[in-house]
């Protein structure tokens, strides 16, 4: 007897203006399986698992869960029929506890009121079963952020979900965190549900997954392969269609004097002290990595060096002349910045790529007379960034909203690099990219540090800290608590600073 699949689209086809995002897909889940989907930013993914998961209407197509015809309209469909989604970016009230993210919009009541007792002894049933290790009444701003994701999981088993879609899910963990979600998935697929896992990570999809899917430029061109008879090289073959290199160095031979100096950094909000008498500096034709899990001043770092927060106190010298000002002064003194959320400090996504790619710097000359925009230059320029840095789309006149995360980073990138800064912030460039824009991200990266600039790179991804770093730092509890030249650490024990773990020891700057 052919055993029945958990979830089964045939034919699935989404049509957008001047777009087919989703080309007669055909796409298969079995019970009790791990199955990765990957392809490209724009090649359908999303939109794909949007229709799964009821946020976008398919314009044909059938879905069938267990076997089953489904009409999905709406999330709430989605989640009656047992499909819930954890989203990158986490959907939780931190002030509250982990039964009160969980169990709302689904209290259990005893006559008017909420049954706190009894709900509290359902998810910490739940968080047993399963062994999440954390407790039911812990406030989840308590929780690390690998404990945060584990009580978004709890939402949609607390709602019967028997196919889970994870969306990047390891993209903000530690090495650490990534094998604890490895056991809590593996747990799950022990128990019978079904697990979509989207991820731009290949190796960890090697590791954790089943099956692999690869969709491309709205199509599926492969389907339910073992992810066990696959490497990294041949899954990105598949994705974009070309051999990607994903893993070589390329360390700098010249180091020239400093270029930025931070010391005496210290910032608190509301009295509390966020960064902590922190310094680094950063010299010309190196990139100096910083890593750290999020929440650990990071965001605040970044705005100081880029003029968008005053700290309480702080020496901050460029070429050892003070630097100070606004974040316009900062931009006119050459210093770059990618943003660590290119949707809140990167892109106005309403406005034309036109308009965001020259956003920061559109009073300079070559784009404004006598405070009268340059129309024509600013087309003309536009067209010129659009395929250099390879951004897809039509016509730079599109819209950002209308662009892959993918290709509104590569906007970012290709607007602060061809202003060609002295220094450059980099914070999370590659978030969210697939492997062929993350590629493209690291050359113009490298090629700008071989240029003589500066590079101070803020990551949460492991991998990409130790590829592009000369130097290597963590960031922990406001503080740079250790340092060390390249290819020093492993993978592990830069994990253990960035929790706390472990002091620096005799590791040492240069």
């Amino acid at each position: 007897m052919t055993p029945i699949n958990a979830v089964e689209m045939r034919g699935m086809v989404k049509d957008y203006p001047l777009v087919r995002a989703v080309d007669n897909v055909d796409f298969t889940v079995e019970q009790g399986e791990i199955h990765s989907l990957l392809g490209e930013n724009g090649a359908g993914k999303s939109t794909l698992m949007n229709i799964l998961y009821g946020m976008t209407r398919p314009d044909s197509g059938e879905i069938y869960l267990a076997g089953q015809p489904v009409q999905i309209r709406r999330p709430a469909d989605s989640i009656a029929l047992g499909v819930g989604m954890v989203h990158q970016h986490f959907m939780l009230t931190p002030v509250m506890t982990v039964t009160e993210n969980v169990i709302i919009g689904n209290e259990p009541t005893r006559g008017i009121f909420t049954d706190y007792k009894k709900a509290n002894a359902e998810v910490q049933e739940l968080i047993d079963k399963y062994g999440f290790h954390i407790s039911a009444k812990a406030t989840v701003e308590s929780l690390s952020v690998g404990q945060q994701q584990r009580v978004e999981i709890l939402k949609a088993l607390y709602r019967k979900a028997n196919v889970l879609i994870l969306d990047e899910p390891t993209a903000v963990l530690t090495p650490q965190e990534v094998k604890e979600l490895f056991v809590v998935m593996r747990e799950l697929k022990a128990a019978g549900k079904s697990i979509i896992l989207i991820t731009h990570k290949l190796r960890e999809t090697i590791e954790v997954a089943d099956r692999v899917s690869v969709l491309r430029g709205g199509k599926m061109v492969t389907s339910g392969v073992f992810a066990k008879d696959c490497d990294a090289s041949q899954l990105a073959l598949m994705m974009v269609g070309r051999r990607v290199d994903l893993y070589s160095t390329r360390r700098s031979q010249v180091v020239g004097e400093t270029a930025l100096e931070v010391s005496n950094l210290n910032l608190s909000r509301r009295g509390v002290p966020i960064l902590k008498n922190l310094s680094l500096h950063v010299k010309k034709g190196e990139i100096f990595g910083i890593a750290g899990i999020e929440g650990n001043g990071q965001t605040e770092l970044i705005e100081v060096l880029t003029g968008l927060t005053k700290p309480d106190s702080v020496t901050l010298k460029k070429d050892g002349e003070p630097l100070t000002g606004k974040p316009a002064d900062f931009l006119s003194n050459g210093v770059g910045h990618i943003p660590e959320d290119r949707l809140t400090r990167g892109l106005v996504v309403p406005m034309s790529i036109e308009d965001n790619v020259i956003l920061g710097y559109h009073k300079r000359p070559a784009f404004s007379r006598r405070g009268l925009r340059r129309t024509k230059a600013i087309r003309t320029y536009a067209a010129d960034k659009v395929k250099e840095f390879d951004v897809r789309t039509p016509n730079a006149k599109n819209l950002c909203s209308s662009l892959s995360g993918g290709n509104q980073q590569k906007v970012v990138i290709a607007r602060v690099f061809s202003q060609n800064p002295d220094v450059l912030i980099a914070a999370q460039p590659t978030r969210g990219v697939d492997v062929s824009a993350q590629e493209f991200i690291y050359s113009k990266l490298l090629d700008l540090r071989d240029m003589g600039k500066a590079i101070i790179l803020i990551s949460a991804d492991l991998d990409e800290v130790r590829r592009l770093s000369d130097r290597v730092s963590v960031i922990y509890d406001g503080q740079i608590v250790a340092e060390s030249k390249a290819d020093v650490w492993d993978e592990m024990e830069i994990g253990l600073y960035m929790t706390g773990s472990k002091q620096a020891g005799e590791e040492t700057s240069e």
